[in-house]
């Protein structure tokens, strides 16, 4: 262990916490590896590339609690939960503990198989394996290597070839209010069958304020033919530090569109990975973060063609007010071999104050030939023109602001089908705005 690492706060919490035991012998084993990888190295400083504008010193002064002792008599107010537009199948976790006196589980459609990890792991461990060993064998970097030591719950959602699912499925994960600051971690696996379809909302709330820190990490396989819908909406306290990172994969003529909001934390991270690994393969994602205060939120996307005729569109918005700081880096790789693929990535921002930073990083590298590829980034303010036309119809300067730059944001909204939950997610983002 270095001098460095081991003198943090951070680090000393997490090497004195209780490792699960499982009594699965690989699982431990790798438990184990991982936390020994973590207290050798610590947290990664800004020399590190993908942390390069993200400094986590304030993060490595604190101490976290492994879980909440207290989980089971946590009220919280079943309003937290819901997201109009969203009535099917959901499995609810607080402070990283299931609950399943919160969750919805009773009479799924045919071909929708949903079980805690927990669950999965103690009566089909060896399927699993494969589907975990990704995370546990090559944790990307600090935070993957907390959550392979200490998850010991998650969500394990099947969807059976050919079937389709009507109703949106929610995973909801609510940040508590507890007596100390609280470290929960959880890892899920997500699979959907050939020509199968499902529409996942992944909502992560918050009842009371609190500074807990939470990881996440999924594993996503969509399936020849398939079809997902999955949006993220991120409200969690704004005390609080969530890291995610999300790894999916697109078989041949799968689909899968990705909307995003992140609303919400104090510190926010999460790296998403795409690789369009089957022929036809497309993908669309869409996403914005909307920050005030000193909050900090940190997209890292690497999206990966690695298929003939494969096709990715990307636009992403950002808008950051007061002394708070955005972060996006865009990448996509086009793999030799990959010919024909089609690819682009938009992403604009806007700063509405001196003091605000938006950092924003599109890479594009291309090994293939026969491809179209496009990608662009801006950091500016609001148009002087638009504002001056709505000024001249008499709208009031700060309504003239709010109203651009709402639109802004909208559009990255535009395409959501559920029509409810779109018009939810736009007020959302109205109500976020300055005033």
């Amino acid at each position: 262990m270095s001098q460095a690492a081991a003198a943090t706060p951070f680090v000393a919490s997490q090497r004195d916490a209780e490792l699960p035991h499982s009594g699965i012998g690989w699982l431990d084993a790798a438990r184990r590896e991982n936390l020994d990888s973590f207290l050798g190295a610590g947290l990664p400083d800004t020399r590190v590339e993908a942390f390069k504008y993200t400094a986590l010193r304030a993060l490595g002064q604190r101490s976290f609690v492994l879980g909440d002792a207290h989980i089971a008599t946590r009220v919280v107010d079943p309003a937290t939960l819901q997201l109009p537009g969203v009535d099917g199948a959901r499995l609810v976790f607080v402070n990283g503990a299931l609950r399943l006196d919160l969750s919805s589980l009773d009479a799924l459609p045919e071909g929708l198989s949903l079980l805690p990890l927990s669950q999965a792991l103690a009566t089909e461990s060896e399927p699993l394996r494969f589907a975990l060993a990704r995370h546990y064998r090559e944790p990307a970097d600090a935070f993957a290597q907390l959550n392979a030591a200490f998850a010991s719950e998650g969500v394990v959602l099947r969807v059976a070839a050919g079937a389709q699912i009507a109703e949106p499925v929610q995973l909801c994960f609510v940040g508590a209010a507890a007596e100390g600051d609280v470290a929960w971690h959880l890892r899920h696996v997500i699979e959907l069958g050939e020509g199968a379809s499902l529409s996942l909302i992944e909502h992560h709330a918050t009842c009371g304020a609190h500074a807990h820190l939470g990881t996440s990490v999924a594993d996503v396989v969509v399936g020849e033919r398939a079809r997902l819908q999955h949006v993220t909406v991120q409200a969690a306290a704004e005390g609080s530090a969530l890291v995610r990172r999300t790894v999916v994969q697109l078989r041949a003529g799968a689909h899968a569109t990705l909307h995003a909001l992140e609303l919400g934390a104090g510190l926010s991270r999460h790296e998403l990975q795409v690789e369009l690994a089957g022929d036809g393969a497309k993908l669309e994602t869409r996403g914005a973060f909307v920050l005030h205060g000193r909050q900090h939120a940190d997209t890292q996307m690497l999206v990966r063609h690695t298929a003939k005729h494969t096709a990715s569109d990307s636009l992403w918005r950002g808008v950051a007010d007061d002394r708070s700081r955005g972060v996006f880096r865009g990448a996509i790789y086009v793999a030799p071999g990959a010919d024909g693929s089609d690819a682009a990535l938009s992403n604009k921002n806007l700063l509405l104050s001196a003091s605000a930073e938006i950092d924003t990083k599109p890479e594009l590298e291309i090994h293939a030939d026969e491809v179209k590829a496009a990608h662009g980034a801006t950091v500016g303010q609001l148009d002087p023109r638009a504002l001056f036309y709505l000024r001249s119809r008499g709208i009031p300067q700060a309504q003239a602001r709010a109203m651009l730059t709402a639109a802004f944001c909208r559009a990255v909204l535009d395409d959501l089908p559920n029509e409810v939950l779109r018009e939810h997610l736009a007020s959302l983002l109205v109500a976020r705005l300055p005033a």
